[in-house]
């Protein structure tokens, strides 16, 4: 895997998930801590980074009032609303500190949804930057790693999700989402399967 035309995409890497007093960290804690998975990703950035892949935050946040979201009686944006999660300029919404950010780094603004792609310039930054293969790791697994992942399968990429570094509401629902729906759109590794591929001769 040529890691200079490797990116990482770390999805929702946010207080809000990651941090204890954040909006949805208790539904997502006991999934966290049976991989490791901040540890886990913070590893993988640093070595990544250090070989010369790029390194992509894709936060989401919203403004007051959430505007962006039309109104939805169901569904995970209406968990989002209803929980004032991910509201712009809180501490929810921060990337965690747990993720070094480099100066070569690349957040992408302006999601809004499921799909990393969809309202962002995600896709125009990972082509400017030739990149061929996307590897994605974050929250949750079943849900916005997969809509992005699915995403830039169809759109040509070489795409990898990193299993131990994402997280879901339950157990059950990361095996599902492992086993059944993310090999259909990537290749599942184990971020030490990654950092092996990138460094292979």
């Amino acid at each position: 895997m040529n890691p200079h035309t490797t990116a990482l995409v770390l999805i929702e890497f946010q207080n809000d998930f990651t941090t204890q007093g954040g909006v949805f960290h208790d539904a997502v804690k006991d999934v966290m801590h049976a991989t490791d998975m901040l540890a886990n990703t913070a590893t993988t950035v640093q070595q990544a980074r250090k070989l010369g892949v790029k390194i992509v935050h894709l936060p989401i946040s919203f403004a007051a009032g959430y505007p962006e979201l039309t109104t939805r009686d169901y569904g995970i944006l209406k968990g989002v609303a209803d929980g004032n999660a991910f509201s712009a300029g809180t501490w929810g919404a921060e990337i965690t500190a747990t993720l070094s950010q480099g100066s070569s780094d690349i957040v992408v603004e302006g999601k809004r949804g499921l799909d990393g792609f969809a309202t962002t310039g995600l896709d125009l930054v990972l082509r400017n930057n030739g990149i061929q293969t996307l590897v994605v790791a974050g929250f949750l697994t079943n849900c916005c790693v997969e809509g992005t992942v699915r995403s830039g399968y169809e759109k040509g990429y070489n795409v990898v999700t990193l299993t131990d570094c994402t997280a879901t509401f339950t157990e059950e629902q990361q095996q599902a989402a492992e086993n059944f729906t993310l090999p259909m759109f990537s290749q599942t590794l184990k971020h030490t399967q990654f950092l092996q591929a990138l460094t292979a001769p």
